[in-house]
């Protein structure tokens, strides 16, 4: 089969080369696919640079996200079989961003028949990590106001629809005309250009000076920094990521003083601590899009020979909406 393997760490233009490997077997309690759609993540890109907190040995097929269709399933494996289509995490090294994937059957889900490949390919871990930052961890309420960054990216669209869908009032931010009209087809009710306008000033005066009531933060650094100057008291600013390239100090003494909450959720400890938990929420998800209150923003839809450039301009910031692979 072909797939994208990464042999030395650098950006994804230089190290990323397609080439011809055998296709996986299933081990106990997994499973093989074939690749539907393998969504790109900005974890895919710390990872072909080696700065992502998981590290796999050198090389390997990078690509977190996916659907696929099941062709083979490990001992021990039960519910699944061949030809289902799913959707979830891939087991690394044999990640998506080929023509077979490998995948843990117990990370594996099935895939919305609301969503086309490309849609259902994008909706675990950013819309997994939405619900779990927005419901679990910050306790969003109807009527709330929601301050949501990146908001035409993959992490921060979800974040918008997720909002709306329980009743928030929503503010996006984006860089541009294009992300700032994508945010705002998204059911963002309110869209700030940062190239043209200072958010903290827009989150004031559409709040008449109370503030956010949750800030979902994919960005940090300086961003982080000017969020903290429009959280409304017991407002919560939730730590998503470090798209910004800088992770940035926290003033501890104005938490306190403005009476705010500062909240870090990191995913994927739901999958190691509370699978239980992440099937709930994937039922909500579901159930979700099947009503249509969420559907992925799919901003490209790339062959696999084209991964390479489309995880470069994921990784440049240019991408608006989702890459989404589609071998």
């Amino acid at each position: 089969m072909r797939a994208w393997r990464v042999s030395e760490l650098g950006e994804p233009r230089d190290v990323l080369r397609l080439v011809n490997v055998r296709e996986p077997e299933p081990g106990p309690g997994q499973l093989v696919v074939r690749v539907l759609g393998a969504a790109a993540n900005f974890p895919d890109v710390l990872m072909c640079r080696g700065e992502y907190q998981i590290k796999p040995e050198l090389p390997f097929t990078p690509g977190v996200e996916l659907c696929g269709s099941v062709v083979a399933v490990g001992e021990g494996v039960t519910g699944l079989g061949a030809g289902d289509r799913v959707m979830g995490t891939a087991a690394l090294p044999c990640g998506g961003f080929a023509e077979y994937a490998l995948m843990d059957a117990a990370a594996t889900f099935p895939a919305p028949p609301a969503l086309d490949h490309a849609e259902a390919a994008g909706l675990h871990i950013a819309y997994q990590t939405g619900w779990f930052g927005l419901h679990r961890r910050a306790g969003l309420q109807a009527g709330e106001t929601l301050l949501v960054h990146a908001a035409a990216g993959g992490v921060g669209s979800a974040a918008v629809q997720l909002g709306t869908a329980a009743g928030a009032r929503v503010i996006g931010v984006a860089g541009g005309p294009a992300k700032a009209a994508a945010a705002r087809k998204l059911g963002a009710h309110v869209v700030v250009d940062r190239r043209e306008e200072d958010f903290v000033a827009a989150v004031k005066a559409e709040t008449g000076g109370r503030g956010a009531d949750v800030i979902y933060d994919p960005v940090g650094g300086d961003t982080y920094q000017r969020s903290a100057k429009c959280i409304a008291f017991e407002g919560r600013l939730l730590v998503i990521g470090f798209a910004g390239g800088q992770i940035q100090s926290v003033p501890l003494n104005h938490a306190l003083v403005k009476n705010y909450s500062i909240v870090g959720l990191h995913w994927g400890l739901y999958a190691r601590y509370d699978l239980a938990a992440v099937r709930a929420c994937h039922d909500a998800l579901t159930e979700l899009a099947q009503r249509g209150a969420i559907s992925q923003l799919v901003g490209e839809r790339v062959p696999l020979d084209g991964l390479r450039h489309g995880m470069q301009r994921l990784a440049d910031g240019v991408t608006v909406g989702r890459v989404v692979c589609m071998p």
